[in-house]
């Protein structure tokens, strides 16, 4: 916090958004701020839950199964109830979907207070939590549509991605990082545990225009369309100077992308079709924060961002990255 005998100034994530609100948005209300804020209460509760996941005794399963078909982890449950309970007073949110629950939770009735639809993922990777794998928590806002009734809730919800108006992602790891867009760009956080709060550290994150990795379960090859197979080969040869990184939780392998650059692909499958990352709780606000800082999402037919979401737990399969590795992917999967 010292630097050349000075005190530095600390930015925080709300001071951020409120800087960036002056300058670009100057009828702004302020709302947005102090729903972001909610954001990053929950997300510390929820770093403090995992860091101490092996002492409190809640790693493990609940044995219940939630609407993906997954087993609930006690973590997922935990991570769950906070992000609705830090969100849920804030007051200008009028809806609240969770990748964990069947039916959205209606916060408030619609009025020109609660705007604001918050779609999440509580803790993205969870089946990694006791092997100590980073995991993470994703995050899109939407606005309500004031051409529909506000009864109409899913037509609320089932917004294509280019409508959010702000996404992100914290993951939990060696540092706690949160990176959000509101479509101005990609603006990175750590948390400082010494003050609570989470510094500014990157500001106009740009990915890579391309990279030397690329990001997928090979586990899969045989179900993979001839197209991702015929992609997979040519990583092998000497031309392509591709190497593979994958983690197996999508915050940690996508953080890893938007850094380094390169492409993580989740195609579908024999047995999963329509792909198994959902819609609107990971694809979407991946998709918005990749193309915010220069790269690209599509699966395999169009752009992420582009897509009309037709039930609230949809999925999708994804090709998502630096822009000239995701074209290189579709060259041979189009082909």
């Amino acid at each position: 916090m010292e630097k050349s005998g000075r005190v530095e100034p600390i930015r925080n994530v709300e001071q951020h958004v409120m800087e960036r609100q002056r300058a670009y948005h100057p009828n702004a209300t302020g709302e947005f701020s102090w729903l972001l804020s909610g954001i990053t209460l929950a997300t510390k509760v929820i770093a403090d839950h995992v860091r101490r996941a092996g002492l409190r005794d809640i790693l493990g399963g609940t044995g219940a199964v939630n609407v993906q078909g997954e087993l609930v982890q006690q973590l997922d449950v935990i991570a769950n109830e906070t992000i609705l309970a830090c969100l849920g007073y804030r007051g200008n949110v009028g809806i609240m979907a969770s990748e964990e629950d069947d039916e959205p939770h209606i916060i408030k009735d619609f009025d020109d207070h609660s705007k604001y639809i918050i779609l999440f993922d509580p803790l993205d990777g969870s089946s990694n939590i006791d092997v100590n794998v980073s995991i993470g928590t994703i995050f899109a806002i939407l606005q309500r549509r004031p051409e529909i009734e506000a009864g109409q809730v899913m037509d609320h919800i089932l917004q294509p991605g280019f409508r959010q108006v702000a996404a992100g992602y914290v993951v939990y790891s060696s540092s706690t990082v949160l990176a959000y867009t509101t479509g101005d760009g990609v603006h990175m956080f750590t948390l400082d545990p010494s003050i609570g709060a989470y510094r500014l550290s990157r500001e106009n994150v740009r990915m890579p225009a391309k990279g030397d990795t690329y990001s997928i379960n090979e586990a899969y090859r045989a179900q993979f369309p001839d197209g991702i197979q015929a992609y997979l080969d040519w990583t092998k040869t000497k031309e392509a100077g591709r190497s593979l990184r994958y983690v197996g939780s999508l915050v940690a392998d996508f953080h890893r992308t938007l850094l380094r650059g390169g492409v993580f692909i989740y195609p579908p499958t024999k047995k999963a079709p329509d792909g198994k990352l959902r819609l609107l709780y990971e694809a979407n606000p991946l998709a918005f924060i990749a193309e915010q800082a220069g790269g690209a999402a599509t699966d395999g037919r169009q752009r992420i961002l582009e897509k009309t979401p037709k039930a609230l737990h949809e999925r999708t399969p994804l090709v998502i990255g630096s822009k000239a590795d995701v074209d290189r992917v579709l060259s041979f999967w189009k082909s």
